[in-house]
């Protein structure tokens, strides 16, 4: 069919449906992004801005500074021994709280009678609020508290255990641990529900024993939410504050003085709130870098990535 010269091409409409459903998803992410870059991003580059600046709060001082601030990060002699106590948290966090989370997830996905209750007991400190939990445990760690007491009718005298080099990480490490492994632990176990019972059933036939089971069907199924709890438990660890702030003040000395508790310290002790903001950036870099790496591996840790 020919149109006639002259005959005027009709117009196509603009609110075709593409676009309206092009809009209609705009709409349904726009809460998600304006989130992201009010409470993300600017927040962000707010922070890199104040980094370039020397802002003294009690002489009502903004200075631009440039890279000045960054060259304090490298020549400061303290950091190397803030970022030492930063890995060993956060190494003796991840290796403690994922083995008991894993360990604790295989011995509930049992079907036992009341077995519900101990589920809910050891997810019960996840929802207890965490200065409360923190200080309870400050009391319990005291030299007269509450641990030497029970060690004390064994006949073993304890150490101050918040106060002590050789203590002072084991003992805030023991207390995060036990704070939130309920929650890694409730993943492990959604995610060990989920593997289908027919190949334990087969891998039995073939003979292959629990441990062969475990390692070579429960390991590789689970390894999506083994990556995804190390990304949570690795972010949460390297943000620790409070735990750091009520138990050990980052004492004794400097051995439980992590990043943030520095940066804190800096920015709101010191009032170098310019030299604050650098050591922010460089947090977001460690956190991002370790993150990003993890997923990198992903292809190596997660058995469907293979």
């Amino acid at each position: 069919m020919t149109i006639a010269a002259g005959t005027p091409r009709r117009k196509r409409p603009f609110w075709t449906i593409e676009r309206r459903d092009a809009a209609a998803g705009y709409l349904f992410i726009a809460p998600q992004l304006i989130g992201i870059v009010t409470f993300v991003l600017f927040p962000l580059g707010l922070v890199f801005y104040y980094s370039l600046h020397e802002w003294n709060v009690l002489a009502n001082t903004f200075n631009f500074v440039g890279a000045a601030n960054y060259q304090m990060l490298l020549a400061d002699k303290a950091l190397p021994q803030v970022l030492l106590s930063s890995a060993i948290f956060s190494a003796g966090l991840v290796i403690l709280n994922m083995s008991l989370a894993l360990l604790l997830a295989v011995l509930l996905d049992q079907k036992l009678k009341g077995i519900t209750v101990f589920r809910t007991l050891f997810f019960s400190p996840v929802v207890v609020s965490l200065v409360a939990w923190t200080i309870v445990w400050s009391f319990l760690l005291q030299n007269n508290g509450g641990i030497n007491g029970l060690l004390q009718l064994i006949g073993v005298e304890g150490p101050n255990w918040l106060r002590t080099p050789a203590t002072a990480m084991i003992s805030v490490v023991v207390v995060q641990v036990f704070k939130n492994v309920g929650l890694n632990m409730i993943l492990f176990l959604a995610a060990l529900q989920g593997v289908p019972k027919e190949l334990y059933e087969a891998a039995r036939v073939d003979g292959a024993g629990r441990f062969k089971q475990f390692r070579r069907i429960t390991l590789p199924l689970i390894s999506p939410t083994i990556l995804l709890t190390s990304i949570i438990t690795i972010v949460g660890s390297l943000q620790v504050f409070a735990q750091i702030a009520v138990l050990t003040q980052g004492g004794p000395g400097m051995t439980t003085t992590v990043l943030v508790y520095y940066l804190y310290q800096q920015a709101f002790q010191f009032h170098f709130f310019g030299y604050g903001s650098t050591l922010s950036i460089l947090l977001f870099v460690i956190v991002a870098l370790l993150t990003f790496v993890q997923w990198q591996m992903r292809k190596r840790i997660v058995f469907y990535e293979n």
